[in-house]
């Protein structure tokens, strides 16, 4: 083997071993990771209220801390309502957690629908990884006639035109999903 070929494969081994470590690095400091919502399975619990997820109606949410995990199980936070969602990031940020990302379910790509049950008006819940929306992308519909696992629900909407018809057909606010309010699901 030359000297030029030998040095030109040290250089790629170095460059090369460079690279993992900055990659790995930037992956332990949280930074390189995409986060990504997972779906939501059959029989597992709402972090907030304890209730299992897929027994009741609705939006729902999960969160990714940044330096903490959910405790029992790998993360993310999982709940029942978006009420539960914002109740447990509110709560969380107090003790210091601080949310990497959190996803709610996006009735703009959801086949969704909205029945009568009991006298309830009540929209159907969305549980697959493909279903959710980062907070930052959604608009809300809160204050409507619907409701999901925990009563009124917040109904989430990636098309903002979408949250607006909703919102004529069902009652209830627009607002960016980043604007709730510990008061809005405080007295929820």
């Amino acid at each position: 083997m030359s000297e030029h070929a030998t040095g030109l494969t040290r250089r790629c081994f170095l460059t090369g071993t460079g690279t993992v470590a900055v990659v790995s690095l930037s992956g332990c400091l949280g930074n390189s990771e995409e986060i990504d919502p997972v779906s939501i399975e059959s029989g597992q619990n709402c972090d907030q209220c304890g209730m299992v997820i897929d027994q009741h109606p609705g939006p729902v949410g999960q969160t990714y801390y940044q330096d903490n995990t959910p405790e029992g199980h790998d993360p993310p936070a999982r709940f029942c309502s978006t009420t539960c969602t914002y109740r447990h990031r509110f709560a969380k940020e107090q003790s210091g957690w601080t949310p990497a990302e959190t996803f709610l379910t996006d009735y703009s790509t959801t086949d969704y629908e909205i029945r009568t049950d009991g006298g309830k008006t009540i929209i159907s819940r969305h549980l697959e990884a493909e279903a959710f929306a980062p907070v930052g992308q959604l608009t809300v519909v809160a204050n409507s006639d619907v409701e999901g696992a925990m009563g009124t629900a917040i109904v989430p909407f990636s098309d903002s035109a979408d949250a607006e018809s909703f919102a004529e057909e069902y009652g209830g606010q627009t607002l960016p999903a980043e604007d709730i309010s510990r008061e809005l699901v405080g007295g929820m």
